[in-house]
């Protein structure tokens, strides 16, 4: 006899479904797991038997055979033991196989026969309700399931809790969904002395989702201003929430199964790799700038990570998603992030101040920025200067305008985005290019000639033309007015100036 269970494996954050088919015949005694599992699927012998002696079953003596089909697909992960040992039970006659054609299972079992939770639930949810079944899943995994909509969940907290179910004579609470607590994140705006204009530049960033780099000394604020964005973001949309979620729950950073909707915030160390930032590993897992899709990647130190790794952000930055190829997977994650980065002039740090400037300057200025590409550079909407700040000024008992405020406008001002593109679906300045660029912009006669004449004399790309007028868009957006005018696109100007250093490393 043949018996099956459904259950998924991950290609990315899509699923792909898996018929887990046991069959038990004649012959000498063996349980041999078969359909290019690894070493975790594999070990899933042990942990089934000793899952069923707990209870008190115990596998006949006789030949086993478990097929993970298709055969040809590579499975991965510890979730197989749940279906695994359905499939085993209904070959033996304990659970109805008809029962089980219901469900898509997953989940891991420990030696007493309990579930541990496990990742990518969430995406097997959405894929079982698509499929009309229901999904049997770990008690942890419950509310992470119930997202999925209108399907039967049955979270469970031990194989015998299934088994119990499957007679009739335990009943399973449906678990319900779960959101976290929505408390602020970072420091706030508030805390911040001084530094109006990169104030002001943080909050266009915000209004837009616009790239913003900051070069300033030690010690001027910018890993603080940077830690201030996610307290004037907006909160997630329901789909973007979808979305990032299915990627942190195949990643293993979706805790308790509650879903969030303030935007990921993300700031890796400058010594990660390239599998840990763009994604990849054995499993190809997401990495970094898909952990931070709809939200923020923060780079501090931007010239200290590898170039490698720097370069690979040219192509997420332009399409918003990031494909992962390797020899035995090519997968491709969403990437759709925010890039806010954070440099020193140069390797000292205090070019601008010659009491402590190293004997070097200016010229360890250009080797130091040399580091960052021009592509890369032009990636990035704005570019702004964070000077040092005097000890007197951060003494200053003036206090300085709160998040919450600022967070307002930039409420008011993605409003106004949200309802322009509509029709289109856009949500951001920032998505927004080419013919329907020009469609929103409404700017003025004059504005356009300052454009023109900018464009010549700095000979501005039409990569860094396109991020210029987005950000004009922006500013004008926040003073909610209709057209781009002049001052609005002067400002925009502004924040492509030459960073500190170039001008010495172009002599």
């Amino acid at each position: 006899m043949v018996a099956h269970c459904q259950t998924v494996t991950f290609t990315g954050i899509q699923t792909r479904s898996v018929d887990v088919q046991a069959a038990i015949s004649n012959g000498l005694p063996a349980f041999t797991i078969v359909g290019l599992p690894d070493k975790a699927v594999a070990e899933s012998r042990e942990r089934v038997r000793a899952a069923l002696a707990a209870l008190g079953l115990a596998l006949p003596a006789k030949k086993i055979i478990v097929n993970l089909a298709p055969a040809d697909l590579i499975k991965e992960g510890g979730h197989f033991d749940l279906p695994i040992a359905l499939a085993l039970l209904a070959a033996m006659g304990v659970v109805p196989e008809s029962e089980l054609a219901d469900y898509v299972a997953l989940g891991e079992l420990s030696l007493d026969g309990s579930l541990l939770g496990v990742n990518g639930v969430l995406p097997t949810a959405i894929a079982a309700q698509a499929a009309d079944k229901g999904i049997i899943c770990p008690a942890a995994n419950g509310p992470e399931a119930a997202w999925a909509g209108d399907l039967h969940v049955l979270a469970a907290g031990s194989l015998l809790a299934i088994l119990n179910h499957f007679k009739g004579t335990q009943m399973m609470v449906p678990p319900s969904r779960q959101m976290q607590q929505s408390a602020q994140r970072g420091p706030d705006l508030a805390d911040v002395k001084g530094q109006h204009a990169a104030r002001r530049a943080l909050e266009i960033a915000a209004a837009g989702a616009h790239n913003l780099l900051m070069v300033g000394p030690p010690g001027a604020g910018k890993s603080l201003l940077a830690s201030c964005l996610p307290g004037i973001l907006p909160e997630m949309q329901p789909d973007e929430i979808l979305e990032t979620s299915m990627i942190a729950s195949v990643s293993g950073h979706l805790h308790e199964g509650r879903l969030s909707n303030r935007r990921p915030y993300r700031d890796p160390h400058h010594s990660a790799s390239m599998a840990a930032m763009v994604g990849g590993g054995r499993r190809a897992l997401p990495g970094e700038i898909s952990l931070a899709h709809h939200g923020v990647l923060f780079l501090d130190e931007l010239p200290e990570f590898p170039r490698a790794v720097l370069e690979s952000l040219r192509q997420p930055l332009e399409t918003g998603t990031v494909s992962v190829a390797r020899a035995q997977a090519h997968v491709t994650y969403p990437a759709n992030f925010q890039l806010i980065a954070a440099m020193n002039p140069c390797r000292c740090g205090y070019l601008d101040d010659a009491a402590r400037a190293c004997s070097k300057a200016p010229k360890c200025a250009g080797d130091y920025q040399q580091k960052l590409s021009g592509p890369l550079l032009d990636r990035i909407d704005m570019h702004i200067g964070v000077p040092a700040m005097d000890s007197w000024s951060l003494m200053s008992p003036q206090p300085a305008e709160p998040s919450a405020e600022v967070a307002k406008r930039v409420r008011a001002a993605r409003d106004i985005q949200a309802t322009r593109y509509r029709d289109q679906g856009l949500r951001t300045n920032s998505d927004v290019s080419g013919n329907a660029l020009q469609a929103v912009l409404q700017a003025e006669d004059a504005a356009m000639q300052m454009l023109e004449e900018a464009t010549r004399r700095f000979n501005l790309s039409m990569r860094a033309l396109t991020r210029i007028l987005r950000v004009a868009r922006t500013i004008a957006d926040l003073e909610a007015s209709a057209t781009v005018t002049k001052a609005h696109l002067a400002e925009a100007l502004s924040y492509r100036q030459p960073i500190a250093g170039q001008d010495a490393q172009a002599a």
